[in-house]
């Protein structure tokens, strides 16, 4: 009887505070149009780039799903198309661990695309239980969550700016708090990995990239945020393969953000119209927050980005910024 008791204020307990995180999330208010607007989101297929692409969809945008697995960035693209009415939604094939996939993205879309009003960098995984190496030689998790982004940011930057006033919206995560010192001779892992240590690593590595950009186009129309888009239950911790990343995964279902309330601040940093002249800021719950000290670090921010340079092999011809 005792048992059935705490069961059941257990589960009591956990609803309030589920109720309770749900109802002071943020919510993005503006209901203004993207009619004429091209937007780019990266990992639509799933979670909060889903729920982002819909959205932005029945704005009128056009949205083109940049995703690893185009039939099932297709089925979404169809279901978009039937919930928003929006028939302007394009799929196109990228794998942000692979930085060929990344450049023939880049390439097609460039020759495509008229436009690019707003892109964002939202596709990432978690680390995986043991450390894994792409076929560029490049740890997999900054692969993913970095370095496949840097690059991609930089192949596009020459449309961003012709397309301005435009933005860039990468995708961080609070858990960069956790991170207590950076080793940039080992953006790679090599000497100390560890599934979780590298998942909050990449974090903090998206915030001193947004850091960086933001300074290197100042005064050129295109605006750089990042953001915190909460505890949001969602594939990642799924796909992680790690007893971690499955067991945040539970908790997260039961007391987090589900996709859509998830996707808000992303779908804040790219439409609202307070922000049109806000760069280099931290967004959470649709609403500037906090940064550790050593994601303040403009010092870190610039060797992050001339190691990344090397690491993805940046062509002169191919830096804009």
């Amino acid at each position: 009887m005792v048992l059935v008791w705490c069961v059941g204020v257990l589960v009591v307990v956990a609803l309030v505070i589920r109720v309770v995180h749900r109802g002071r999330s943020g919510r993005c208010r503006c209901t203004n149009t993207m009619e004429g607007k091209t937007v780019i989101i990266t990992g639509a297929s799933a979670g909060i780039g889903k729920e982002t692409a819909l959205d932005i969809a029945k704005r009128g945008a056009r949205v083109i799903l940049a995703c690893r697995n185009i039939t099932k960035a297709q089925l979404v693209a169809d279901n978009i198309i039937a919930e928003s009415g929006n028939k302007n939604l394009v799929v196109r094939c990228i794998d942000t661990t692979d930085l060929n996939s990344v450049r023939n993205f880049a390439k097609e879309t460039l020759q495509i695309e008229s436009r690019i009003d707003v892109l964002i960098n939202n596709a990432g995984i978690g680390g995986s239980p043991v450390r894994k190496v792409t076929s560029d030689g490049l740890e997999s998790t900054m692969a993913a969550n970095h370095y496949g982004h840097f690059l991609l940011t930089n192949l596009l930057l020459p449309l961003l700016k012709k397309s301005s006033p435009s933005r860039i919206v990468n995708v961080a995560s609070s858990m960069h708090w956790k991170v207590p010192s950076f080793d940039v001779d080992d953006l790679n892992f090599e000497r100390n990995y560890s599934s979780f240590q590298s998942y909050i690593r990449t974090k903090l590595v998206n915030m001193l990239f947004n850091l960086e950009l933001s300074q290197r186009l100042s005064d050129t129309g295109v605006t750089v945020n990042c953001l915190h888009p909460g505890t949001v239950s969602t594939e990642i911790f799924g796909k992680s393969g790690n007893k971690i990343g499955k067991m945040f995964g539970y908790v997260y279902k039961v007391l987090g953000k589900d996709a859509a309330l998830g996707a808000q601040t992303n779908i804040h940093c790219a439409v609202s119209e307070d922000l049109i002249n806000v760069t280099g800021k931290y967004f959470s719950d649709c609403k500037e927050a906090p940064t550790s000290e050593l994601a303040q670090d403009k010092g870190l921010a610039k060797k992050i980005w001339e190691a990344s340079e090397e690491h993805v092999g940046l062509k002169p011809e191919e830096i804009h910024c």
